[in-house]
């Protein structure tokens, strides 16, 4: 819940200080350089000696002093990459994860973040938070860059094997998602697919099309039909649905690529002395083109479907990306989006009903 401070309410974010691949510097950094941009609360989760340790180590003074609005709430496990992610959740109760989960659940937090165990993070946010009445399977809702605009990816890891139902689902949510967050009146959604013709694709693939074909109308879907991946960026997409699965080899794909593309693009502007010359007219467009493919700009995906909002930081999350994720989260509270996404559906489920 927001605390109120005077006559102020002030949002809690609670991060999982023990997740992810550079946990707990990048975390704790990110924490720190989003502090003063965000006028939230930030609660760091995890072993209190070792995140007093390394803020003193980084910034040679105590948290308390950096500023009133960082919190540290402690725990004392941590859940592993390499962990089974039903049996962590269980059996790791004070791991920084689960702790993060019971304080968002108690309204001790208005969002959580972690760049931890994707399958975990799944597994809390169901067990320990809640399902939004009417969706059977949440999922990974991440944003990439598109032409002149964005577009949504969902599912972007959270469930590799899906039926027809689930992602007539995560066309549903990305549909109020995109509406009430980001303001697209009529967003267009695509399954992605190897072809545009409706009998392409595999046997999850086909069903769903008919299903969404069937029901677009019904749920206020724009549904726009299949999309091959060479055109999910052309801007004239606002989602692509599919399982998690393929959309996290997509993504991933995806981000290779962008990494690959600003590295040849800067090795051959800085080739020799002539290049470095020829690039200097050129260096604000180079500059808008690259800030364009950083898809750390994005910040983390949110978690559709869940009771409260529950955002997953890239593993690989360095201070830079913590750093918006945890800006981009305060726009996620602030915009309601979770509190949307119950209304749409208990429409959605009063009509089935009746």
């Amino acid at each position: 819940m927001l605390l109120k401070k005077g006559m102020i309410l002030i949002m809690k974010i609670i991060l999982d200080a023990m997740g992810g691949d550079n946990a707990p510097d990048a975390n704790i950094k990110g924490a720190v350089n989003a502090i003063n941009k965000v006028k939230a609360e930030v609660i760091l989760v995890g072993k209190e000696e070792v995140i007093r340790s390394k803020v003193k180590e980084f910034y040679g003074k105590e948290i308390e002093e950096i500023s009133d609005r960082l919190k540290i709430k402690n725990a004392t496990e941590t859940i592993e990459m390499c962990d089974t992610p039903t049996v962590a959740i269980k059996h790791k109760k004070d791991s920084s994860m689960v702790v993060g989960f019971k304080m968002l659940k108690e309204d001790e937090g208005d969002v959580f973040i972690s760049a931890g165990n994707s399958g975990a993070l799944l597994t809390g946010a169901t067990l320990l938070v809640g399902r939004i009445k009417g969706i059977d399977r949440p999922a990974l809702a991440g944003i990439l860059p598109a032409y002149k605009s964005q577009l949504l990816l969902i599912d972007a890891g959270s469930n590799t094997n899906c039926k027809p139902i689930n992602l007539l689902q995560f066309a549903q949510m990305s549909s109020i998602y995109l509406r009430n967050t980001y303001g697209i009146e009529n967003p267009a959604i695509g399954l992605l697919n190897i072809g545009t013709e409706e009998t392409k694709g595999n046997e999850l693939v086909k069903e769903s099309y008919n299903l969404l074909k069937e029901k677009s109308k019904e749920l206020n879907i724009n549904f726009v039909g299949n999309v091959e991946g060479r055109d999910a960026f052309s801007g004239k997409i606002d989602a692509i649905v599919t399982d998690g699965f393929t959309g996290n080899v997509f993504l991933k794909t995806t981000e290779g690529l962008g990494k690959f593309v600003k590295r040849t693009l800067t090795e051959s502007l800085t080739r020799n002395l002539l290049t470095k010359i020829a690039a200097i007219p050129a260096l604000p467009a180079i500059k808008r083109f690259s800030k364009t493919m950083d898809y750390k700009s994005y910040g983390g995906a949110l978690f559709l479907g869940v009771k409260k909002p529950v955002v997953k930081a890239h593993g690989s999350s360095d201070a830079l990306l913590f750093e918006y994720t945890i800006i981009q989260a305060e726009k996620f509270v602030e915009n309601k989006a979770v509190d949307k996404m119950i209304e749409e559906f208990q429409k959605t489920t009063n009509k089935e009903e009746k």
